[in-house]
């Protein structure tokens, strides 16, 4: 759990380098969409539709591009809060690697507007143990929203 409180403070804290510094050269990280269906048709988020699809090297880019003062969406910067809570951790059949599924809820207000978006759902991750600590190798982010009614979605859930 203490490695998502630490992700935690450093997306709040807008300390993106040293968030990236957190996640794995083979990173899988994915917003699906959701679906709605019927509970016995299997799953309700999407295999093939995502709202974004993210590498190492294209978070990198995201990152970058966040000081470039072109990111209009984030100047001035968000303000965020990530909570997280229920957090429940299973071996996996690689013994450095470990699924993490959390909930998550993120509160975002900008400039002076006294509407906030939140952002709740479910991250499903694999954690990895390496020689310099743990990284995230994948996450697959469930919103629990089918329809997402921000603006942009400029920030890291």
């Amino acid at each position: 759990m203490g490695f998502l409180y630490a992700e935690a403070e450093l997306l709040d804290a807008g300390r993106f380098a040293e968030w990236l510094e957190l996640l794995a050269e083979d990173l899988s990280y994915r917003l699906p969409i959701r679906l709605n269906r019927a509970k016995s048709d299997g799953t309700d988020a999407s295999d093939t539709t995502e709202i974004y699809s993210d590498t190492l090297p294209s978070l990198k880019l995201r990152v970058q591009r966040l000081g470039t003062g072109f990111a209009w969406a984030e100047t001035p910067p968000s303000r965020t809060r990530h909570l997280v809570s229920n957090v429940r951790v299973r071996a996996m059949d690689d013994p450095s690697e470990y699924e993490v599924r959390s909930y998550f809820l993120v509160y975002r207000n900008r400039l002076n507007d006294p509407k906030a978006e939140i952002f709740c759902g479910e991250r499903r991750d694999v954690l990895r143990n390496t020689d310099v600590g743990w990284r995230l190798a994948k996450r697959a982010i469930l919103l629990d929203q089918a329809v997402v009614g921000a603006r942009h979605l400029s920030i890291f859930l």
